[in-house]
């Protein structure tokens, strides 16, 4: 395995997944983790991450000194790169100009990373400090005109590291790097495979529980679907499966993840209706955090209320959550270093229901575990929705939420989701959905004045969504979208299409 410290990189589990991609498991530890730790774990390699934090500043993350000394290769990025040199007493200073986004390096040696890379390649930088000299004993591998030391080595130490993101898909040959660092420098063996995890995750759910019963929290979404369809092949009808209808999915998405779980054959599945619950608690709120924080917490208490029904007659004795490995590593706050975007909405089993937990997707990411629901037999159509925020639509309306408000949205997200199906753009975009925003427009429509809402639609494309850029579609496709949403949506008269990338904006609009 490669193990990756985390300094509380925005990247940082892009670095994983490509490690993984490779074929070698990864796996992300606090920074401050001891080497007695590491040692249990016996890795192959140790990269360190990127971090918004300045090596010489107050309070920025460290990592044991003795970790150097263990002779264990070492891969450094960006602040990582920092952080070696400033074991060696180099002085890092910040430079003269940033530099952030698209970046051309000059390879000058190949070393061991730049194996089979020459000359001028295209990279992705994120910072201002920089190494303007060599520790003793280091080789410069790569430069750039304000970056002197774009990256370095010393083979004696097993120490290598580059001031920009090889993990990132905007340095194209970012993947070979990594390979050379994985393959050639620690000698890893190719072992992590998705493909024939599902017959062990199901013995490993057997062994685990036995002849007792499970409940699960069913969003509707990859993940908890694909949790369910495990466990039922592990359990059959000891599992118990709990969808709370908060009132802000698509248009008949609760008739259609019955449908799911009847495809299943899951008997125990119950729906909660709990929509004038959410509504009331979301009246006149506008602040995008306070609609998160009041959605998660009533999600966790109508669950709870309904999981004490449900054990109290049935002894449920485990609680399976579709916690996915990014997820698992937010929650454990292994870095504090990391600039918060906005919270995430994920059900925390509360502590008073007493029930083991059980997470059979903790060590995957979402392409993995996608690739498992696959073999696992779920329709592609299924695994392959687009994501949907917890919080549901609420995050799409921006401003006051009312009913009327959920049902233009529903109407008009409905239309998109048809027209991009039928026009065949659904398969190529990796996120689209419609946003309601909180202003009206004059318009005219039969020779008379309107005054209506205004919508903004959203696609992109993104393979990490780290970074994400808008999809191009055909004229003639906006168009049709346009004007059915018009024609057919009464309390709207103006269509906009969104095409910001991701930075500056998130993908989601709240």
């Amino acid at each position: 395995m490669i193990v990756i410290l985390n300094f509380g990189s925005q990247y940082l589990h892009l670095i994983a997944r490509r490690v993984r991609e490779l074929g070698v498991y990864a796996e992300i530890l606090p920074h401050n983790v001891s080497s007695k730790q590491l040692k249990k774990l016996k890795p192959d390699g140790i990269i360190f991450s990127g971090s918004p934090a300045s090596v010489y500043g107050k309070g920025s993350p460290q990592v044991k000194k003795e970790i150097f000394k263990m002779s264990i290769p070492i891969l450094g990025i960006c602040y990582g790169h920092q952080l070696i040199a400033d074991f060696f007493n180099i002085k890092i200073e910040p430079g003269k100009v940033g530099r952030f986004g698209r970046y051309f390096i000059k390879v000058t040696k190949q070393g061991k990373i730049f194996q089979g890379i020459k000359g001028k390649q295209q990279t992705w930088f994120s910072n201002y400090d920089i190494v303007s000299k060599l520790p003793k004993g280091f080789i410069r591998t790569a430069t750039s005109p304000s970056c002197p030391i774009a990256a370095m080595e010393n083979t004696n130490k097993k120490m290598y590291s580059v001031q920009f993101h090889p993990e990132v898909v905007h340095t194209k040959r970012g993947k070979d790097i990594l390979a050379n660092f994985v393959f050639g420098v620690c000698k890893a063996k190719k072992t992590w495979k998705v493909k024939s995890l599902s017959r062990d995750l199901i013995e490993q759910i057997k062994i685990q529980v036995g002849d007792n019963k499970i409940l699960l929290g069913s969003s509707g979404g990859v993940d908890s679907t694909v949790v369910a369809a495990l466990i039922h092949k592990a359990v059959g009808d000891n599992l118990y499966c709990v969808f709370v209808d908060h009132g802000l999915m698509r248009k008949n998405e609760t008739v259609e993840i019955r449908k799911i779980y009847k495809k299943l054959n899951i008997k125990n599945f119950k729906v909660v209706n709990a929509r004038n619950l959410f509504l009331n608690r979301l009246k006149g709120v506008t602040e995008p955090e306070k609609k998160r924080k009041i959605i998660g917490h009533t999600f966790i208490k109508v669950f709870e209320t309904e999981g004490k029904k449900i054990s109290k007659k049935e002894h449920i004795k485990y609680f399976a959550q579709g916690t996915i490995y990014p997820d698992r590593i937010e929650s454990a706050a292994s870095s504090n270093k990391a600039d918060k975007i906005k919270s995430h909405h994920n059900l925390t089993l509360p502590e008073k229901l007493h029930f083991k937990i059980i997470e059979p997707l903790q060590d995957l990411y979402k392409d993995e575990v996608r690739e498992l629901g696959l073999d696992l037999g779920l329709d592609k159509d299924v695994i392959y929705r687009h994501p949907f925020p917890g919080p549901g639509l609420a995050v799409r309306i921006l401003g006051n939420i009312t009913s009327q408000k959920i049902k233009i949205l529903q109407a008009v997200d409905e239309i998109y989701m048809k027209e991009l199906k039928k026009s065949g753009d659904y398969s190529n975009i990796t996120q689209a959905f419609a946003a309601l925003l909180p202003a009206k427009s004059v318009g005219v429509m039969g020779d008379a004045r309107t005054y209506k809402y205004i919508v903004s639609l959203r696609a992109v494309t993104t393979e990490d969504f780290m970074t994400a850029d808008w999809y191009k579609f055909k004229y003639e496709t906006l168009i049709k979208i346009s004007s059915k949403i018009v024609n057919e949506v009464k309390e709207v008269n103006r269509v906009l299409y969104d095409i910001t990338q991701k930075p500056p904006a998130t993908v989601e609009y709240e």
